[in-house]
């Protein structure tokens, strides 16, 4: 770590929120002499104290610790390159829509994968009514299921959650064009085209 990246850091990341010196301190527990310290990079915060600033500043531990913030480049909105993340903890979904890092329950996510669909998670896509209807045959219990099913366009993503020990049976707008996404708890992320 080095101390005046993250002294400067820190000292940003506090101005932008409106926090004095004091204000942060009080949050972590520490003297505001010690945020003045750390700022000027005469010392660096204590190991134990860095999840707690990490929160209080509102930014990764991992920048706290390069001393600097990671610049994506804009995507303007373009769901072509989404990412989704399922926490194998929690079942937290989180989704991306450019290379994120991401984390959940303490563990750094990788983004699924999608596949195409085997004949167990082959889903059936009908027209009915101006939308399309989703039905599935796959199981539905609590130990084995399909998590969501989602339809992304070029701007749009839809998402429905699904729950164990309810039959798969869902309603999506007619889009012309899109790709439909689903995950099955055990076997990852399937996709296909409407």
């Amino acid at each position: 770590m080095d101390q005046i990246k993250t002294g400067r850091l820190i000292r940003a990341l506090r101005q932008a929120q409106g926090l004095t010196q004091r204000a942060l301190a009080g949050r972590i527990g520490v003297s505001d002499k010690a945020v003045s310290k750390w700022e000027r990079g005469c010392g660096a915060p204590d190991i134990a104290l860095l999840p707690q600033l990490s929160q209080a500043l509102q930014v990764d531990l991992h920048a706290l610790l390069r001393g600097a913030l990671e610049e994506n480049d804009m995507t303007n909105g373009n769901l072509n390159k989404l990412r989704i993340y399922v926490c194998p903890d929690c079942g937290n979904l989180l989704f991306s829509t450019d290379e994120a890092s991401v984390s959940c329950c303490g563990r750094a996510l990788t983004p699924l994968q999608a596949q195409p669909a085997d004949e167990a998670h082959a889903l059936s896509v009908t027209e009915s009514d101006g939308e399309w209807f989703v039905t599935a045959a796959h199981e539905m219990r609590r130990e084995h299921y399909i998590s969501f099913v989602a339809l992304r366009t070029g701007d749009t993503l839809l998402v429905r959650k699904q729950y164990p020990e309810w039959g798969l049976e869902t309603r999506l707008p007619l889009f012309s064009h899109g790709t439909l996404l689903w995950y099955c708890t055990r076997h990852g992320l399937f996709s296909r085209r409407v």
